[in-house]
């Protein structure tokens, strides 16, 4: 049985509970070249962008995952379980618990000046930590996260 290379990146992306790097998919794939990951991912991504569906590939500094195109994303989050948490801040919380210890002033450039915001509402939830580094901010992700979300 030959193995569909692309459709293998798609079933790692869709089960990772977490954004994914080439060098994370070439690990749990076993294709080697990275640069043929990239060649493969950048066809699924199209793909799912052209499709009919209301998944797509997202890339966030670099990784990738599936996430859900608007206007579904905004009309069924209330169905995924979890705490009140807005869309954008839960977008910082899911990008600070891969990178624990992210520099607040590298997620800005990331997700723009809205971050403030965003982790000012993960702090009031508790979710979320900072402690001074530099002229910014390092964030991580604080016990309640942790438990909350089996992490």
């Amino acid at each position: 049985m030959d193995i569909d290379y692309k459709r293998l990146i798609e079933a790692a992306l869709f089960m990772s509970p977490s954004a994914m790097s080439l060098d994370d998919l070439a690990r749990e794939t076993g294709i080697a070249s990275v640069g043929t990951i990239e060649s493969m991912l950048s066809e699924l991504v199209e793909r799912y962008k052209a499709s009919e569906t209301a998944l797509e590939i997202v890339r966030i500094d670099n990784k990738y995952m599936f996430g859900l195109k608007e206007p579904y994303a905004s009309k069924v989050s209330r169905l995924a379980s979890g705490p009140d948490i807005s869309r954008g801040a839960l977008r910082i919380l899911a990008y600070v618990s891969k990178n624990n210890e992210a520099v607040q002033s590298d997620v800005v450039k990331s997700f723009g000046e809205s971050t403030y915001e965003n982790v000012k509402e993960l702090i009031e939830k508790g979710f979320v930590e900072t402690k001074k580094y530099k002229r910014s901010k390092k964030l991580s992700v604080t016990n309640k996260f942790r438990e909350y979300f089996n992490a």
